[in-house]
């Protein structure tokens, strides 16, 4: 046990010393014919999901997976015998990275960012899953750094690709129904917990390791099945919330349609979160700048979640067509209703009887990513600095905006900073744990 504590201690110096600086000795483009060799952090759930989209090629290639729980390997192994398994991800990186060229990140969201700015700063391409980062500080160094390195960067908001959401967009920007004079987003998911954390401590599983998990996060003791798997997402050091989980996929079509990106403030009008845990029943109020596109020199969007809906009158006109969960466009001559991963309608149907749907190109979110690492003409749609950052960021504002609930927090997003509210600029970045720190993020 001595001798593997020095190894890992060993080998996690190495992983935060080794990617300061880029490579700067290979070419970040991979030319048809040569294999790409790519790795997964994560190996389950998402993970698993991600790896087999982004090897459909053959010449794509699994080398390494990185995953702290063995109980979680069979499928990948099933899949890719002869792929490399790690615990550890900084060892992956220490041992694999010259010979990678890609990467996703799949894991928990506290890690999304220290492993994607890692991996980066290796010049590796990296297909991260949503959210971009944990907090508003990664995220936005995230992106500045994607964009600096010139590695191809893909967010996992595979719906933005969809035709679905593209028509959204389309028809948003053909005024199908006028200037956009606000925005409702919502969603039946509750990804949250407003009971206390559990006061016990329960043995580790076997082949589980619960430290490498925690990663960045403080030390605490294991509660089974509280955290892993895939309860982390209601926790507040680790995931981010039903709006973390679903924001990105349900603000992606506005992000899309009118071409906003940061907002001008934030209100939380919902639950807000206990001491470890993220509230249900959200509700926030963004106010955007506007542009030719809307209506007024400001749009305002907003998002609810859990048992909370949108105003009654929509649910009148919906009727049996409200989703459970999507984006409703109310502009100056019809409504939009954008359920979540369906084909878009305009409203009062009475109106819009005779509309015919344009036609264009599919596309699609893993291919576009592997396209754009051969260097053919293709910009993935969510790519860490354009798209994928500022969309992050405008979920993270609100779920940081729960802490405060009934205020109205001012957003600089120039300097990352709230201009009326010390407080909430406290939460706009983490402490890591005493030797987990990532140059550049800590």
């Amino acid at each position: 046990m001595k001798n593997r504590r020095s190894f890992i201690r060993r080998s996690a110096m190495a992983g935060a010393t080794l990617p300061l600086l880029s490579t700067g000795c290979k070419s970040l483009t991979v030319p048809a014919g040569q294999t790409i060799n790519h790795a997964s952090f994560g190996a389950n759930g998402m993970a698993f999901a991600d790896i087999k989209n982004l090897t459909r090629s053959t010449d794509v290639n699994l080398v390494a997976v990185a995953e702290v729980d063995e109980n979680r390997l069979g499928k990948v192994k099933e899949l890719f015998p002869e792929v490399r398994v790690y615990k550890d991800w900084r060892v992956l990186l220490e041992q694999e990275h010259r010979n990678l060229h890609s990467v996703n990140v799949s894991t928990p969201d506290h890690m999304h960012g220290p492993i994607g700015m890692t991996a980066m700063k290796l010049d590796l391409h990296v297909y991260g899953q949503k959210p971009l980062a944990q907090n508003l500080y990664e995220t936005r160094r995230m992106a500045e750094v994607a964009k600096k390195s010139g590695v191809v960067t893909q967010m996992g908001t595979q719906l933005t690709s969809t035709t679905y959401e593209r028509l959204t967009a389309r028809m948003i920007q053909d005024g199908v129904i006028g200037k956009v004079k606000e925005v409702h987003m919502f969603c039946h998911k509750t990804w949250g917990d407003p009971t206390p954390r559990p006061e016990r401590t329960d043995p580790v599983p076997a082949g589980f390791d619960w430290d490498l998990w925690l990663g960045v996060a403080e030390d605490r003791t294991y509660i089974d099945k509280y955290y892993h798997p895939g309860q982390w997402r209601k926790r507040l050091d680790f995931g981010t919330g039903t709006l973390g989980d679903m924001g990105c996929h349900i603000y992606s079509p506005m992000f899309q349609a009118l071409g906003v990106r940061y907002p001008l403030s934030v209100k939380s009008l919902g639950e807000k979160p206990n001491a470890t845990n993220w509230a249900i029943d959200e509700k926030f109020e963004y106010i955007f700048p506007g542009n030719e596109l809307t209506a007024d020199d400001t749009v305002k969007v907003t998002w609810t979640d859990g048992s909370l809906r949108p105003p009654q009158e929509f649910l009148e006109l919906f009727g049996e067509k409200m989703p459970q969960q999507g984006s409703i466009f109310i502009g100056t001559e019809g409504v939009l209703l954008h359920p979540h991963n369906e084909l878009p309608v305009p409203y009062p149907r009475e109106k819009f009887t005779d509309y015919r749907y344009p036609k264009f190109a599919a596309r699609n979110h893993y291919d576009d990513f592997i396209k754009a690492i051969r260097g053919e003409d293709v910009k993935p749609l969510a790519d860490f600095h354009d798209y994928g950052g500022p969309l992050t960021e405008t979920v993270l504002l609100g779920a940081l905006a729960s802490h405060f609930p009934n205020e109205t927090l001012n957003w600089d997003a120039q300097d990352l900073r709230f201009t009326n509210h010390k407080q909430a600029n406290q939460l706009i970045r983490r402490e890591y744990r005493k030797g987990w720190e990532v140059r550049g993020l800590s």
